[in-house]
């Protein structure tokens, strides 16, 4: 799908003889998304964070009876504090907002993910038989995936309502402006008819959001944005926009490391960390490969600040003994420096069992002095991500030489 799949559907405003009605807007050749569902789904320990392993999954479009399942759905799940996870390429605007005022009600935290749910087998996840299983009422068994997950259109909007919103880096939010559709009762408008029932429409969507935006605790500059853009089109929301925008201002997000199954699979996590002035982010990347069963080898991918001249020395500790310390001479790959070293199987083990990892970086500045930072980062997803590779492993050493592959700024993890 893509992001021009995506759409806003609005109820407008009903004056004298017009009346307006939601559309969706498929794209041409495709059929619409399955109308929204919601379900509670059980995952690997730890699978939604840490001690979490059940959610709520929020998929399809949002059609025009949304906001009235869904207020059934949550008296059913009652007051269970689980995650709900959005799937959703966008649809009617006015029930967006309204099941975005019901999580308000409730302490939810929103996130963006696809949900793949195991009992489908391999049946597709919108297939009929998919949904079927989902719209059942049982909890099913599945896996979280946020690298392109959408939530567009009417959508982040819907995400707002919830008190705590993180957006993963890899996930995608995009926007774009209303359309109105007027339907006339009572024989054909004029022309002028016609565009002033457009214009009272669009004048009310307007209104409706401001209030809800301000009420949400976001900023009216998303709303700005995407009235500049066309509904024909789509704007991707980029990280600083989704942070001064409010609706996800956390300074380091950060994905669970997951097993990318590639024609040699690799461990992957991506994290964007702030930079000191506080308006942009830069993107951290790391790959775990297997090369064999006693030795595996960690590369990480840095974004180079402007105005410096890299890294001089990068560090992992796991705890305090075990570290991988990186080679001194990294590859350059545009604006990136990816870093690279192999690790034994005593700080691997280490790896595995702490809760959190240190990650040291020396930067040269311009004048040729070197800054030390620390940060951290989780392992949520390693230990299990881990295992599925290790079983793939070749026993004997590998004599070939380690490939490492690299996308180019172009290729990079959305942002």
């Amino acid at each position: 799908m893509t992001l021009r799949a995506v759409l806003v559907a609005i109820l407008v405003l009903i004056c004298g003889p017009a009346q307006a009605a939601p559309i969706v807007r498929p794209v041409p050749g495709t059929a619409p998304a399955a109308p929204m569902t919601f379900y509670v789904a059980k995952g690997a320990p730890n699978a939604c964070g840490p001690g979490c392993d059940r959610w709520i999954a929020v998929e399809g479009q949002i059609d025009s009876n949304a906001a009235a399942r869904f207020q059934k759905f949550l008296r059913q799940v009652r007051d269970r504090s689980l995650p709900i996870y959005f799937s959703s390429p966008g649809g009617n605007l006015d029930q967006a907002l309204a099941m975005g005022a019901m999580l308000r009600e409730r302490p939810v935290v929103a996130r963006v993910a696809r949900t793949v749910v195991k009992e489908c087998g391999f049946e597709a996840q919108d297939s009929d038989v998919c949904l079927k299983l989902k719209q059942s009422g049982r909890e099913l068994h599945g896996d979280l995936w946020t690298r392109g997950a959408m939530c567009n259109s009417a959508c982040p909007y819907l995400v707002l309502g919830a008190a705590t919103r993180e957006i993963a880096p890899d996930a995608v939010l995009a926007v774009h402006s209303p359309k109105v559709v007027v339907h006339f009762r009572g024989g054909t408008p004029s022309r002028e008819l016609r565009a002033a029932a457009t214009e009272r429409g669009l004048a009310r969507a307007e209104r409706m959001l401001s209030t809800y935006i301000v009420r949400m605790g976001a900023d009216t500059g998303l709303l700005y944005l995407a009235s500049t853009i066309k509904f024909e089109d789509m704007h991707v929301l980029t990280r600083e926009q989704i942070a001064s925008f409010g609706i996800d201002t956390r300074p380091f997000p950060e994905t669970a490391w997951t097993l990318e199954p590639a024609v040699r699979p690799f461990v992957r996590k991506i994290a964007l960390a702030k930079k000191d002035s506080g308006a942009s982010f830069r993107m951290l990347e790391w790959r775990l490969f297997c090369e064999n069963r006693d030795r595996a080898r960690l590369t990480f991918l840095r974004e180079l600040d402007q105005g410096t001249a890299g890294a001089s020395s990068v560090i992992m500790m796991a705890g305090s003994e075990k570290s991988v310390a990186f080679g001194k001479f990294p590859a350059r790959v545009g604006k990136y420096e990816v870093w690279s070293d192999t690790i034994a199987p005593g700080p691997m083990k280490a790896m595995l069992a702490a809760p959190r990892l240190q990650m040291g970086e020396g930067t040269l500045t311009p004048e040729g002095k070197t800054n030390l930072a620390s940060f951290d980062i989780d392992t949520n997803g390693l230990e299990p991500a881990w295992t599925q590779l290790l079983a793939s492993c070749p026993a004997a050493p590998n004599s070939a030489k380690p490939v490492i592959a690299w996308p180019g700024p172009g290729s990079a993890p959305a942002r």
